[in-house]
Protein backbone atom coordinates (compact mmCIF):
# COMPACT_ATOMS: atom_id res chain seq x y z
CA UNK A 1 0.00 0.00 0.00
CA UNK A 2 1.32 3.66 -0.92
CA UNK A 3 0.38 6.88 0.72
CA UNK A 4 -0.62 9.89 -0.63
CA UNK A 5 -1.83 13.52 0.83
CA UNK A 6 -4.39 15.57 -0.85
CA UNK A 7 -4.68 18.84 -0.08
CA UNK A 8 -8.30 20.85 -0.21
CA UNK A 9 -9.48 24.07 0.49
CA UNK A 10 -12.08 23.56 3.16
CA UNK A 11 -14.11 26.26 2.08
CA UNK A 12 -14.70 24.53 -1.41
CA UNK A 13 -14.19 20.90 -0.69
CA UNK A 14 -13.87 20.14 3.47
CA UNK A 15 -13.58 16.45 4.73
CA UNK A 16 -16.48 16.78 6.40
CA UNK A 17 -17.98 17.35 3.04
CA UNK A 18 -16.39 13.82 1.49
CA UNK A 19 -17.61 12.14 5.10
CA UNK A 20 -21.48 12.84 3.73
CA UNK A 21 -20.42 11.28 -0.03
CA UNK A 22 -20.21 7.84 2.21
CA UNK A 23 -18.91 4.75 0.95
CA UNK A 24 -19.36 6.01 -2.71
CA UNK A 25 -16.49 8.30 -2.09
CA UNK A 26 -16.22 11.52 -4.77
CA UNK A 27 -14.01 12.22 -7.18
CA UNK A 28 -11.01 14.25 -6.85
CA UNK A 29 -11.55 17.10 -9.49
CA UNK A 30 -10.19 20.06 -10.72
CA UNK A 31 -6.45 18.96 -10.26
CA UNK A 32 -3.93 20.98 -13.33
CA UNK A 33 -0.61 19.84 -12.76
CA UNK A 34 1.02 16.91 -14.22
CA UNK A 35 3.05 15.91 -11.46
CA UNK A 36 0.01 15.98 -8.72
CA UNK A 37 -2.02 13.73 -11.68
CA UNK A 38 1.10 11.72 -12.48
CA UNK A 39 0.96 10.97 -8.52
CA UNK A 40 -3.12 9.97 -8.84
CA UNK A 41 -1.97 7.52 -12.11
CA UNK A 42 0.49 5.68 -9.60
CA UNK A 43 -2.39 5.15 -7.34
CA UNK A 44 -3.96 1.53 -6.36
CA UNK A 45 -7.52 0.47 -4.98
CA UNK A 46 -7.23 0.96 -1.12
CA UNK A 47 -3.94 3.10 -0.70
CA UNK A 48 -4.74 5.32 1.79
CA UNK A 49 -3.89 9.40 1.69
CA UNK A 50 -4.22 12.34 4.30
CA UNK A 51 -6.93 14.86 3.95
CA UNK A 52 -5.36 18.20 4.16
CA UNK A 53 -6.87 21.47 4.55
CA UNK A 54 -5.36 23.98 2.97
CA UNK A 55 -5.26 27.92 3.11
CA UNK A 56 -8.00 27.71 5.90
CA UNK A 57 -6.17 25.65 9.09
CA UNK A 58 -3.42 24.39 7.09
CA UNK A 59 -3.87 21.12 8.99
CA UNK A 60 -4.16 17.35 8.33
CA UNK A 61 -7.78 16.44 9.46
CA UNK A 62 -8.42 12.77 8.30
CA UNK A 63 -7.86 9.61 6.54
CA UNK A 64 -9.47 8.68 3.36
CA UNK A 65 -8.93 5.67 0.76
CA UNK A 66 -8.67 5.41 -3.09
CA UNK A 67 -11.78 4.32 -3.98
CA UNK A 68 -11.92 4.38 -7.50
CA UNK A 69 -8.35 4.23 -9.99
CA UNK A 70 -7.31 7.04 -12.33
CA UNK A 71 -10.15 7.96 -14.90
CA UNK A 72 -11.33 11.31 -16.63
CA UNK A 73 -11.65 14.19 -15.03
CA UNK A 74 -15.51 15.24 -15.40
CA UNK A 75 -15.07 19.00 -14.75
CA UNK A 76 -11.87 18.83 -17.32
CA UNK A 77 -12.46 20.06 -21.52
CA UNK A 78 -8.78 18.53 -22.00
CA UNK A 79 -8.47 14.94 -21.81
CA UNK A 80 -4.92 14.80 -20.11
CA UNK A 81 -6.50 15.85 -16.54
CA UNK A 82 -7.23 12.22 -15.16
CA UNK A 83 -8.76 11.89 -11.13
CA UNK A 84 -9.58 9.12 -8.89
CA UNK A 85 -11.87 8.77 -6.29
CA UNK A 86 -11.43 9.07 -2.86
CA UNK A 87 -13.99 8.34 0.49
CA UNK A 88 -13.21 9.02 4.07
CA UNK A 89 -11.87 6.68 6.38
CA UNK A 90 -11.33 8.31 9.23
CA UNK A 91 -11.27 11.74 11.22
CA UNK A 92 -7.72 12.41 12.77
CA UNK A 93 -8.77 12.62 16.35
CA UNK A 94 -6.20 16.17 16.67
CA UNK A 95 -5.64 18.22 13.59
CA UNK A 96 -2.12 18.06 12.96
CA UNK A 97 -1.04 21.56 11.76
CA UNK A 98 1.80 22.33 8.91
CA UNK A 99 3.12 24.64 11.62
CA UNK A 100 3.72 21.53 13.62
CA UNK A 101 4.86 18.99 11.11
CA UNK A 102 7.96 21.41 10.63
CA UNK A 103 8.95 21.20 14.14
CA UNK A 104 9.10 17.19 13.68
CA UNK A 105 12.65 16.00 12.98
CA UNK A 106 11.18 12.67 10.92
CA UNK A 107 8.51 15.33 8.79
CA UNK A 108 11.26 17.31 7.61
CA UNK A 109 11.89 16.36 4.74
CA UNK A 110 8.07 15.24 3.61
CA UNK A 111 7.35 16.70 0.72
CA UNK A 112 4.54 18.88 2.41
CA UNK A 113 7.37 20.88 3.50
CA UNK A 114 9.91 21.08 0.87
CA UNK A 115 6.60 21.98 -2.50
CA UNK A 116 3.82 23.05 -0.07
CA UNK A 117 1.69 23.81 -3.22
CA UNK A 118 1.39 20.64 -4.74
CA UNK A 119 -1.98 19.36 -4.19
CA UNK A 120 -1.82 15.70 -4.35
CA UNK A 121 1.77 14.19 -3.28
CA UNK A 122 3.36 10.77 -1.90
CA UNK A 123 3.53 10.39 1.39
CA UNK A 124 6.67 8.09 3.23
CA UNK A 125 5.02 4.76 5.35
CA UNK A 126 7.32 6.48 8.32
CA UNK A 127 5.78 9.65 7.51
CA UNK A 128 2.34 8.31 7.96
CA UNK A 129 3.38 6.37 11.03
CA UNK A 130 4.74 9.70 12.55
CA UNK A 131 1.29 12.11 12.17
CA UNK A 132 -1.09 8.97 12.49
CA UNK A 133 0.28 8.98 16.09
CA UNK A 134 0.67 12.39 16.54
CA UNK A 135 -2.60 12.55 15.23
CA UNK A 136 -4.10 10.33 18.25
CA UNK A 137 -4.78 7.27 15.73
CA UNK A 138 -3.46 3.43 16.95
CA UNK A 139 -1.22 1.42 14.35
CA UNK A 140 -1.32 2.83 10.85
CA UNK A 141 -5.23 4.05 10.28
Amino acid sequence: MAYWLFKSEPDVFSFEMLKVKGAAGEEWTGVRNYQARNNMRAMKLGDRGFFYHSNIGKAVVGIVEVSKLIHPDSTADNPAWECVDVRAVADLPRHITLDEIKTVAELKEMVLVKNSRLSVQPVSAAEWKAICKLGGLKGSA
